[in-house]
């Protein structure tokens, strides 16, 4: 199947940080992203999140993740955020509660085509003790 997403990646890069690590913590978990400048922080786009969903696999946090998006859910868009510092490392560690002092990285995705439920599905399929279900 083929998928048709749009994601916004955003984070603020502050004085004390040097920006290469700050673009290096997003280009770990998006490597397809295009990112750009914008303001005090940065910009990336990239239409899928197929390399971020290969980190929620490997950490076994399918169930998490699923969880996130879907509390995040905006119509047919879902958003969450992430801690730079672990993404810096390879990492997927969502945030939760007030952003960290550096600031969180800030994803949304947009899904046009199929619905937001099947994309998730893609993502982070739902599990069975653990284990992906696949249809």
């Amino acid at each position: 199947m083929i998928y048709s997403v749009d994601v916004e990646i955003r984070t603020p890069v502050l004085a004390t940080e040097v920006t290469d690590r700050v673009i290096d913590a997003i280009t770990t978990l998006f490597p397809d992203a295009e990112i750009e400048r914008e303001g005090e922080g940065l910009l990336a786009r990239t239409h899928s999140l197929d390399h971020f969903s290969e980190h929620l696999y490997r950490q076994e946090i399918l169930d998490s993740a699923r969880n996130r998006f879907f509390d995040g859910r905006d119509g047919e868009a879902f958003e969450f955020r992430l801690k730079k510092q672990p993404a810096f490392q390879g990492v997927v560690n969502f945030a939760v509660g007030e952003p960290d002092e550096l600031g969180d990285i800030s994803v949304r995705v947009h899904v046009r085509d199929p619905s937001l439920e099947e994309y998730v599905d893609h993502v982070a399929p739902p599990t069975e003790e653990g284990e992906p279900i696949e249809p």
